[in-house]
Parts: structure tokens; sequence; C-alpha cells
């Protein structure tokens, strides 16, 4: 167990170093260091902040599948799948198209991030009250899509009727970038990851319990409302976040905790948390290093990659629950 772990976080290290030095231009080691040099600031102004997006990103949208994937019991939960990155991108088109020209500075970073926060929140409030009056966990996952799909209609909406510059930033922003995040932007995605890991870390023991099913855990004396609402605000902070950001970055959240419990081979939250956020850290930076395409002027969305890599997972996973 040990070892995996020790593994994963030297390819974190190896990936992390290749993110930072593969691109367009070559980094010239002897120029790192001297202030002003295009070596310099092209690395800790562009290269650095954008790896560190992408281990933030990774990191919270694993541990925000996993959860997702335990309180539901579906093996398909996740931000994109039941409509929380859907629900944080009508917030951020709220504010985007709505009010383009409120706020600068962290007041402009601070309304994006709130306003994807309540959009997430809101649909998984509404994902949660419906599973718990429907007890078939299809019928909840297929209302998450639907819930995902009307406020996907609302932004369209939002599109027709929102100005040029606006719907220009919002169009990029919708493909998602992991290298269009400013350094306010890091800041603030940086600490709501950190206070959803940190609710995420509290609820490892209750999410053990739900594993055994909600009327178990009540008898063990779980406060089983009190647990869904930390996991909940700890899934929007972490989701909401990164969908703020860096726009909605699709299946990881489903495919990494999975891909952690076929490595771990282990249904412990205390394992599979770290696990899952080692792995989401890894293959994020994966994705990024190969949407930069190296050796070329190209930068991919982020999302195609994504995609790529997460539909086999969860086909694998469709193919072995039917057998």
């Amino acid at each position: 167990m040990k070892l995996k772990f020790i593994i994963l976080l030297l390819l974190l290290v190896v990936f992390f170093a290749t993110d930072v030095l593969l691109g367009s231009i070559t980094i010239e080691p002897s120029e790192i260091f001297v202030h002003g040099s295009i070596t310099n600031t092209l690395l800790f102004n562009f290269r650095i902040p954008k790896a560190t997006t992408a281990l933030v990103a990774g990191a919270a949208l694993s541990a925000s599948g996993l959860m997702m994937q335990t309180i539901f019991r579906n093996p398909l939960a996740g931000p994109h799948i039941l409509g929380v990155s859907s629900g944080a991108s009508l917030g951020v088109a709220l504010f985007m198209l709505g009010s383009p020209l409120l706020g600068l500075g962290y007041i402009r970073e601070l309304g994006i991030a709130f306003s994807a926060w309540v959009g997430a929140a809101t649909v998984l409030l509404v994902v949660m009250t419906v599973s718990a009056r429907l007890k078939n966990i299809m019928t909840v996952l297929i209302l998450g899509m639907m819930f995902g799909s009307a406020t996907s209609a609302f932004v369209d909406v939002l599109q027709y009727f929102s100005n040029d510059t606006a719907l220009k930033g919002f169009v990029i922003w919708a493909m998602g970038s992991l290298g269009g995040v400013s350094t306010p932007q890091l800041s603030i995605l940086a600490g709501s990851t950190i206070v959803g890991l940190l609710l995420a870390i509290w609820a490892v023991k209750p999410l053990n319990l739900l594993l055994l099913g909600e009327n178990y855990a009540r008898t063990m004396g779980l406060n089983v409302r009190l647990t869904r609402t930390i996991i909940f605000s700890s899934t929007a902070l972490l989701a909401g976040g990164v969908t703020a950001f860096c726009g909605p970055i699709a299946f990881i959240g489903i495919a990494v905790p999975h891909i952690a419990r076929m490595i771990f081979r282990e249904a412990n939250h205390r394992i599979l948390l770290p696990a899952s956020v080692l792995t989401g850290m890894v293959l994020m930076l994966a994705c990024d290093i190969i949407a930069s395409l190296p050796g070329s002027n190209t930068v991919l969305p982020i999302n195609t990659i994504t995609s790529l890599i997460g539909i086999p997972v969860v086909v694998m996973i469709l193919w072995r629950g039917n057998r």
C-alpha cells in the first residue's frame, strides 16, 4: 500500500516537472533564475501557475466525485453527470453575461466564484432532495442529467441575449482551460479547495458508514442530515471553484475514484480519499501535458483530453455492471 502511494508521489513530481518544462518555447536552465528574462517570466508567470492549477483542479474534482459516488451509491455519480458543474456554469453565466461590467480585481473574481458555488449548491440540493424521496438510483441519475440540461438551456438563452464581448469571454471559458487562471483566481481556487478537502477529511468516517446503508449508519449514531450537509458543502466548494475558474471539466470526477479503487483494491475512504486526490492530480497533469501539444504552438481545450481519457473508464464501468 505504501509503495503505491510512493509511486504516485514520484509520478506527481515527474509530471509536474514535465508540465512546467515542456511547451512551445524551450526552457533554458541558465535563464531560469535570471530576473526579467523570457524564460523566467514564462516559467513563474505562466507554466508554474498552470501546473499548480492542474494539481488543485485534479484534487478537487476527484474528491468531489468520490464523495458523490458514495452518498448517492451510484458508480456513475459525479459533478458533471449529476448537473453540479452545469449549475456552477449557470451561476458563472449569470454573472459574466448578465453583469459584464460588475467589479474589478478581487471583487470580480469573488463574484465569479460565489456565483459558481451558489449554482453548484442549488443543483446539488435539488438532486439530494429528490434522492431522499426516490430510492431508484438510476432515476436520480437521469434526473440529475435533466437538471444539467435545463441549466444548459438557460445558459444558451443568456448567451443569445448577451453582448459580443461578454459572449466571447464566456465561450472561451466554457471550453475549459488551466492556463487562463490569474494569480487572484488561483488564490481563491486554492483556498476553496483546501476548505473543501478539510470537510472531506472530516467526512471520511461517515462515508465508510454510509457504504453499509443509511439505516445502519443511523444505528451507529451517525447524524445523516449533518453528514449530507457537510458533504454537500464540500462538493459545492470543490466542483464549483474549479468550474468557476477553469470551466466545466468533464469526467475527471467520475473516472478517477474508479481508477483509485482499481489501483488500491480498497473501499476504505481513509485510503480512497488520498488515493483519489493523488491520482486526480497525476491524471490532470498528464491531460495538461497532452493538451499543450509539446513542440507546437497549439493548445487544445482541456475538456477534449479529459473526455477522451474518462469516457473509456465510464464505458468499462457500465460493461462490468452489466456483467
